[in-house]
């Protein structure tokens, strides 16, 4: 069994985000997952008629305290964050990753810093990104924004390989030792493909695959559990890269296939075993 991974993130009853599109590919690879909930709602805000609530960052705070009492942090190899809803949740996860490596100086920090997207702008409560950048990415092992939340945070426009190389060169400069920047339309990514880079203090690699025509939900939630893991295992970025894009690719070209609004990671759990496609990434 690998080491454990405390994952901080949403839970929905119905469909696949936050943690709920997380734990069981991590499972399914043999990693044990601890998922602790920022928010339970019925389904993605999408849905007309949603409910739910969040939670406060007390209950964080009092969950961890008892993960410390029976003596587990020292297992844990890492904490993976996601969407936090508002800043004070952000700093409650903060003070897990105090925990955790407290107990495990070696303990990773996989931090999908959710503010936005191309189109809707940012969607976060205030504050938000704001804290993401100033007082989590900091702190982070591995940083995987996309392409809009790598502009906001860098102030720096990447719409070609020279300035998205400047961009994630200058959030790794506020502490992550791995950034990969996901969903990207350089200049010269062809019409129906989109880009992929990463980098790290080895140099920086870019993996291209189809942009399939559909927009689903929790397929960047996906993919951050998948890199985090992939990445934990030998600490190598170019390969991490290859196996969860390959593994995301092929998740959402089964929901693309399906029909389905929600990510087939039950029906195609095998692509996280063995993905159908294996994408290579190139050094660029």
């Amino acid at each position: 069994m690998l080491a454990p991974i405390l994952s901080i993130q949403s839970h929905v009853v119905y469909g696949h985000v936050g943690n709920s599109a997380a734990v069981f590919p991590l499972q399914r690879l043999g990693r044990e997952v601890w998922p602790l909930m920022t928010v339970q709602y019925s389904s993605h805000l999408g849905y007309a008629g949603w409910r739910g609530r969040a939670f406060d960052a007390a209950m964080i705070d009092d969950c961890m305290s008892g993960l410390e009492a029976i003596g587990v942090l020292p297992r844990c190899a890492g904490l993976l964050t996601g969407y936090l809803g508002k800043a004070e949740i952000g700093e409650a996860a903060l003070r897990a990753l105090d925990r955790i490596r407290a107990a495990n100086g070696e303990a990773g920090y996989a931090c999908d810093p959710v503010i936005g997207d191309v189109g809707p702008g940012v969607y976060v409560a205030a504050g938000v990104g704001e804290f993401f950048r100033d007082r989590a990415l900091p702190l982070a092992t591995i940083a995987t924004p996309n392409a809009f939340e790598l502009e906001w945070l860098t102030g720096e426009r990447a719409n070609n390989l020279q300035s998205a190389r400047r961009a994630i060169a200058a959030l790794r400069a506020r502490g992550p030792r791995v950034v990969v920047a996901t969903s990207l339309q350089l200049d010269d990514t062809p019409a129906g493909a989109l880009d992929i880079l990463a980098g790290d203090e080895a140099g920086f690699w870019r993996l291209r695959t189809p942009n399939l025509p559909i927009s689903v939900n929790g397929s960047g939630d996906l993919f951050a559990a998948l890199f985090f893991h992939h990445w934990l295992e030998a600490h190598d970025t170019r390969d991490a890269l290859s196996r969860a894009t390959s593994s995301v690719h092929a998740i959402v070209k089964a929901t693309l296939d399906s029909g389905s609004r929600e990510l087939s990671l039950i029906a195609a759990q095998e692509e996280f075993i063995s993905p159908s496609q294996l994408f290579a990434a190139e050094t660029v």
